[in-house]
Order: structure tokens, then sequence, then C-alpha cells
């Protein structure tokens, strides 16, 4: 009997040790991602024992359990944790049952069913409280970067990264055969990018010390590089990995909007930049000491468009529009996206019937990506989710479904920074399925390009007919290399094909 099986065990065969507190946790816990870590390493830090029970299948509908794995695979799955000690399957007996027996010293649920209790929580909680314990509403605590490399080393964690994405895949029916065929049908694709262009430029320093006058680091730059990014490698992603690209942006009228043209150019993405004389084209610069970044400073004008601009732009759109299957926008939120541009957008997506794929990155700047409705995708990070909803303390499932809600989005991919993403995706049955796929690079080079790189391969593998779930497994491999990149270098679909094969073998 291995040491998951082990944990494992009816509720008769339970037995606490005397003197252990008990802590109490309860779900289904269909597919695991990193909000149930969170959650469970909390539970686990308020007693000596942490208890999961689990939902049993009898308390599924019939409709709902062809979606749903048995309770025996759901029991494996949560033993497999581990900040957990014993896990029991609830089969026919209810929660009340339950604690009536173990009479747990916490009970820790979830932030959301503070509120929202159903009816059987309801009823375990007041009993709970009878008994003398206590119980607590906490999603865990949300952290936007990851202090695993001080833990483990980096051959262990890309092992274990790379056994979570195999798990993923085989969760979903996923074959490595049938993702690249996928990328092989990108060439039948054709996608409108739309959104903000960006000149980064690197430098390289040498860093002499710190400044006897103050304390101030001293570098001396050696070398300068500029990348077209922004939506503009988007754009150049998706020219990379096959599909037939259009780009339409705004640039100003200078010497960094020809630095743009080019690199389009270069990768034959058909473009359109409107220039606007009030602004110029977006630039940043990032000072770099190996390939460690030592700070950016941004040149730009975030206000909106004039409004000939902005009629220019529409017009553009339009012409463009009937010759693509899907229309990608890449709001950085710099003043493209105007009310207008997105409302013309959303028209003729409706009225010709494509794809409408959005993401919007605000790092630095205020946006808010709940304005992007009826979509057929959107990908914020979880800070955007949150930013949007107001949410700060509610679990990431909350988060996600909370925003499928309110943006009517018909699929979500939620980017966790290190710890992956997490792909939404609604069936026709109305039964949202979700898979969390981790982030196969455990010691990246230069983590700004991957959600540019995951956006691309989503967009261009959603609109070659490929399912939400295989374009996810898809992009989790792109931007596997895009973050061993310095600088936005597209990835061209041999690339990514070379890539997915290192992965299946291990190599």
């Amino acid at each position: 009997m291995n040491s998951i099986e082990g944990k494992i065990v009816n509720l008769e065969e339970f037995v606490l040790n005397s003197g252990d507190s008990l802590v109490l946790c309860h779900g289904h816990f269909n597919i695991i991602h990193p909000g149930h870590i969170r959650y469970l390493n909390y539970a686990r830090q308020q007693g000596d024992k942490l208890v999961v029970s689990i939902q049993g299948d009898a308390s599924f509908l019939n409709s709902e359990r062809k979606h749903n794995f048995s309770e025996t695979e759901r029991a494996a799955g949560v033993a497999s944790i581990q900040a957990v000690d014993k896990v029991i399957i609830l089969g026919k007996r209810n929660l009340e049952e339950l604690i009536k027996v173990l009479e747990p010293t916490v009970f820790v649920l979830g932030k959301e069913f503070e509120y929202e209790h159903d009816h059987q929580v309801s009823m375990a909680v007041r009993l709970v409280n009878k008994q003398g314990g206590k119980t607590l509403f906490h999603a865990g605590e949300t952290h936007y970067a990851s202090a695993d490399l001080l833990r483990e080393n980096i051959p262990e964690m890309h092992e274990e990264q790379t056994k979570l994405f195999k798990n993923a895949c085989k969760t979903q029916k996923l074959k490595l055969e049938e993702l690249l065929d996928c990328i092989d049908k990108f060439k039948d694709s054709s996608l409108l990018v739309i959104g903000d262009t960006i000149i980064d430029q690197y430098v390289a320093c040498d860093a002499l010390g710190m400044s006897a006058e103050a304390p101030v680091v001293v570098v001396r730059e050696l070398d300068t590089r500029e990348y077209a990014g922004g939506a503009a490698v988007v754009a150049m992603h998706a020219k990379a990995l096959g599909s037939e690209c259009r780009y339409i942006s705004v640039v100003g009228n200078d010497i960094n909007a020809n630095i743009a043209e080019k690199e389009l150019d270069h990768l034959n993405v058909q473009h359109v930049l409107v220039e606007d004389n009030s602004r110029p084209t977006t630039f940043k610069i990032r000072y770099l000491v190996d390939n460690q970044k030592m700070f950016r400073v941004s040149r730009m004008k975030e206000h909106s468009l004039p409004r000939q601009v902005e009629e220019q732009v529409i017009r553009e759109i339009k012409i463009a529009a009937s010759h693509v299957q899907g229309i990608l926008i890449s709001d950085f939120v710099y003043g493209v996206i105007t009310p207008r541009v997105l409302e013309t957008i959303t028209e003729i997506a409706e009225k010709k019937d494509i794809y409408v794929i959005g993401d919007l990155q605000c790092s630095s700047q205020v946006g808010n990506v709940s304005k992007f409705k009826n979509f057929d995708l959107i990908c914020p990070t979880e800070r955007e989710s949150r930013i949007a909803l107001g949410a700060h303390d509610e679990g990431v499932e909350w988060v996600a479904n909370a925003l499928m809600k309110q943006t009517n989005a018909q699929n979500i991919v939620m980017k966790l920074g290190r710890e992956g993403f997490i792909a939404y995706e609604s069936l026709t049955d109305s039964f949202i399925n979700r898979q969390h796929f981790p982030a196969l690079s455990t010691n990246p080079v230069d983590v700004a390009g991957a959600g540019d790189s995951l956006l691309a391969a989503l967009s261009v593998g959603l609109c070659s007919g490929a399912s939400l779930m295989q374009a996810s497994a898809i992009g989790a491999g792109m931007a596997s290399i895009a973050v061993q990149k310095v600088g936005n270098i597209p990835v061209s679909f041999g690339e990514l094909k070379n890539q997915l094969e290192k992965i299946q073998f291990n190599l």
C-alpha cells in the first residue's frame, strides 16, 4: 500500500491521536489546481491533523457525472497533496453525519461560503459551533510570485512540472500526436490583432558597484537592442506560428514607429500603423546586468485617441475583419482600445460570427478586464481578475466563475504567474470544464513575453479548430520557449513542435 492509498480511509477506520486538534475541509475536488493547494495549506496550519472529506458520487446529478471523476479518483488526487493527512469519502453520507463523528476543532471553508451558505453547509457550520469547534472562512494566501526556488533544486522542479503537465494532458485526454496535428493546422487560420505598439529596448550593462556619493548602483552600458513589443509581438508570434495575421495599431511620428514597421515587415505581417502626432510610440527601456533586470523606464502618452485617428482605426478594422476568422485585442491600456473601437469589434464579431479574444495588461497602469463583454476568450491574470471584481479574499475558483458570469465570456484562461494558468471552458450543457496547466520553465530568463506568447498560441489554436484545452496545452509549451529568450523574439511552429516532443519524452 503506497502513501497515497494509506491516506484514504473509511470513516469507521479513522483514529485521531489523543490531544491532537483536527481540522476539516470538504468539497468535490474534481480538478486540483493552485487555488486548492493554497486553501489546504492554510487549513493545515490551523491544527495538528488535516482531514479532507470528499463528496460522494451520489451527490452529483446524472447529467453532471460524465464530467466528474469518480469519488476514489478524486480522493486520490487530494491524498497526493502533502498538507493533507487523511481523506474520507462521504459516499452516501452527508456532511453532518461526518461532523458528528469527527467533532473537528476547526472547520475551514472557502471565503465565498461566508455569505453564500447552501443548506448542507449552514447545517454543518451550526453543528461545528454546537460541538465547541470553530469555523473559518479562508481561501488561503494569494501570492503573485513564488518562493519555490528557495526550497527546491531546479532539476527536481522541472521534473515535477513536466509530470503535472502530462497529468493535465491525460486528464483532458490530449495526446501528443493530436497536439502536433493542431499545430500543423495553424496555417489554415487567419487573425486580426489590434492593440498598443511598444518598442522594448534592452540595455546590457556591466555592474561597477555602488556610488561613493550616494547609495546608488553604478552600471556601464555595454550594448543595446530594440524589439517590437506590446500587441506587435503578439501578431509576430501568430505569424511565426503559421497564421495569416493582420495587425492594426497606432504609433507616433518617430524613429520607434520605423523600428516597429521594420520588425513587422521582416516577418511579413500585414499591418496598418495609424500615425498620431499627439503621442510618441510607446518606448520602454530595460537595464540588465547579465540576465537580471535592474529597472525599467517608460516613455509614453496614455490619453485617448484623437477623433480622426480613432475613425481611421475603425475603418481599417472593418476592412480587415472581412478576411479573418478571429479578432484578438491586446490592450495595454495606452489609449488604442477606445470604447468606440471596442464596440465596433464586438458588433463585427457578432455580425460575422468570428472569434473575439481579449487580453488586457494593467501591471503598471489602470485597466479593467470586465469591459470585454461576450468574448469567446479572455486571458486575465489573477491580479487583473481580482481588480475587476473587487475580490481580494475569495478563492481562485470563485473569482474565475464570477468573472465569467460578469463578462459572459465563453472561456477564460486565468494566468497565475509561476503557477502556470487555469483554463475554464464552457461546454454545451452549461458545465464548465477546467484544467490547471503548470509553467513548464522552472528558471526563466525573461518572463516579460510569457503572456504574449501564450495569447498568440491560444488565439491561433482556436481559430484553426483546436479546442480550448488543446490550445492551452500547446500554449504552455509556447510560453516555456518564449521565457528562455531575452527580448521579444517570435516563436516558430517548428520550435513549438520540437518543444512538445521534448516534454513528452522528458528530454
